[in-house]
């Protein structure tokens, strides 16, 4: 492993500053005096940047202060100055919808035609080569690049069908564990909603329950959807599970089980944390539908998760076929309506998605291009961070402020825009304020996994 890398050097002191850096305004509290930089704010850039000092003590951030504000203190302690020459300053990534279980599995068996059902047979043949010590090595892999890249919390979906349940549970609590000092992990069981409708379906719910997880499932349309989502409802609320579902990963306008799952909440009363992923037929329903749906969501209180990669990978996939739908769900429209929307990287190396390196910087810059996020960016950087957090019930997480843990990222980009424009390689990670080595495992540590 090489040594610590980055465009600038961090001290290895309890107390320093990162001086003359810049933050997005939406990373900080409202209630924040700092302001944005007029400049910045005017075209061509059109971004809300605040310069800043950030004093980082004892592993937290201590003060946030206007750059030219700071009083240094005199040599020595100069020394723990770090320039950032205007570098952005973002929290931890809080990646939350991703596949450990499935991940990097694409060199024993890729997507054979790049479907949807393509991968879902793929990944069912595969199931027989997930025993324990095969799982621990290739969720660890994406736990390292996750974690090197400058994720602090992670929420992954494990296949949980028969005896995989307990094995997936298992050795996700034995990483769990093991990472404890350097991610915060959370684990979704994932079955289809029949399921729950079977002799095996409570039992699932008392094991997620026991391993502290979070209860959901891929609703599919059918004739059954209320009875279905009315007993995941209340296997919910008799074990206190929170719920987390794939909703809609179709580009069929008849789909509508994220209304199905708002409706089931209201009946329900249920008052736990919900959130849907995927809801891809959104982008092809009318206005009408969407607008009847979208109130729903927004009574039940339920936060939308975006897989924009996964999703422009398998959606309007066909063969000889140019795709004329990105199969990202309605982003804007969401979050003009007041409901909370997460981005995150879903599926990595797999058949869902044969690309991907856990990078949540990734996932920002190709859902900027993909959804239009940018002319102004605004508020869409909180995706990768505040808003994951709070679905996710992490407080003082995602955000910049005095007191919370300086678990950050350096980056060399002075704007948004050159953030977006370069692959940020050189970027500097902080856990608790102390840098961390930012070399990705090699591939080659997974060769073993498929001889």
């Amino acid at each position: 492993m090489m040594s610590k890398t980055g465009f600038v050097a961090i001290p290895d002191e309890d107390h320093y500053w990162l001086a003359n850096g810049r933050i997005p305004v939406c990373f900080l509290e409202n209630d924040t005096d700092l302001k944005p930089m007029p400049s910045l704010q005017a075209v061509p850039h059109q971004e809300d940047l605040v310069a800043v000092d950030v004093e980082v003590r004892g592993g937290a951030i201590a003060s946030i202060r206007p750059t030219g504000a700071t009083d240094f203190p005199p040599q020595p302690a100069i020394e723990r100055q770090v320039d950032l020459q205007q570098g952005l300053i973002w929290p931890g990534f809080v990646d939350m919808h991703t596949h450990l279980d499935k991940g990097h599995i694409w060199p024993r068996c890729p997507n054979p035609n790049g479907t949807f059902m393509g991968a879902l047979e793929t990944v069912r043949q595969d199931h027989g080569n997930w025993h324990p010590d095969e799982l621990y090595q290739r969720m660890e892999f994406g736990l390292k690049c996750s974690y090197a890249h400058g994720t602090q919390a992670i929420r992954t979906h494990l296949d949980s069908f028969g005896p995989l349940g307990k094995t997936n549970f298992t050795v996700f609590d034995q990483l769990r564990r093991q990472w404890s000092d350097r991610l915060t992990l959370q684990a979704v069981c994932l079955v289809s909603l029949d399921y729950f409708l079977t002799p095996d379906g409570e039992p699932l719910a008392q094991l997620v329950a026991n391993f502290g997880g979070i209860l959901g499932g891929v609703a599919y349309m059918n004739k059954d959807i209320i009875a279905q989502l009315d007993q995941v409802f209340t296997l919910a609320k008799r074990y206190g599970l929170n719920l987390d579902f794939h909703t809609d990963e179709s580009l069929d306008p008849e789909d509508i089980t994220l209304r199905y799952v708002a409706e089931a909440a209201l009946r329900h009363d249920f008052q736990g944390s919900i959130t849907c992923g995927h809801c891809c037929s959104l982008s092809v329903q009318s206005p009408e539908v969407v607008e009847k749906t979208l109130s729903l969501v927004k009574a039940a209180n339920i936060g939308i998760v975006s897989l924009p990669m996964c999703n422009l990978y398998l959606q309007d996939r066909r063969p000889a076929y140019t795709p004329r739908y990105r199969g990202v769900t309605i982003l804007h429209e969401l979050h003009h309506y007041g409901i909370p929307v997460a981005l995150a990287s879903d599926n990595c190396r797999d058949p869902f998605y044969a690309y991907g390196d856990h990078d949540g910087l990734e996932v920002f810059k190709q859902s900027a291009r993909i959804g239009h996020l940018d002319r102004p960016f605004t508020h869409w950087p909180k995706s990768l961070a505040s808003r994951p957090a709070q679905l996710m019930g992490l407080a003082n997480m995602g955000t910049l402020a005095p007191g919370n843990w300086a678990s950050l990222i350096c980056f060399k980009a002075r704007t948004l825009n050159e953030l977006v424009a370069r692959a940020q390689w050189d970027r500097v990670v902080l856990h608790q304020g102390k840098q961390i080595d930012t070399t990705l495992p090699d591939y080659s540590e997974l060769d073993t996994l498929f001889t």
